[in-house]
């Protein structure tokens, strides 16, 4: 959301040469007010002692991190539109399963309360 287009605004975008998991600092340099603190890292806590190579780990294990996320989602989607298509989710008593059409998951119903 707003990191991200923060981050395209004032560099260049990753698809375009610029530097894949970097975001400029924001501290000082809003056009909405002054912003004290930086978005990520705040208080220079995690990147005060971080190595180049501690910065290629993290952005490895960040990247294997989101791809095992949307592997399961895509587990449990699957498991729950087809049954016995996840042999491991099958197999859990009690699995709840989705009644509704998993490409139209409000099917036009957008009321949160009710």
């Amino acid at each position: 959301g707003m990191l991200e287009s923060y981050g395209e605004l004032l560099e260049t975008h990753y698809t375009k040469g610029g530097k894949p998991g970097y975001y400029p600092p924001i501290a000082g340099r809003a056009g909405f007010g002054q912003v004290g603190l930086n978005l990520w890292d705040p208080f220079q806590l995690i990147s005060k002692n971080r190595s180049a190579a501690d910065n290629a780990r993290g952005l490895k294990s960040e990247i294997l991190n989101g791809r095992a996320a949307m592997i399961g989602l895509m587990g449990f989607l699957s498991a729950s539109s087809v049954p016995g298509s996840v042999p491991f989710l099958a197999g859990i008593e009690g699995f709840p399963k989705y009644s509704g059409n998993v490409m139209i998951p409000f099917e036009g119903d957008f009321t949160l309360f009710g």
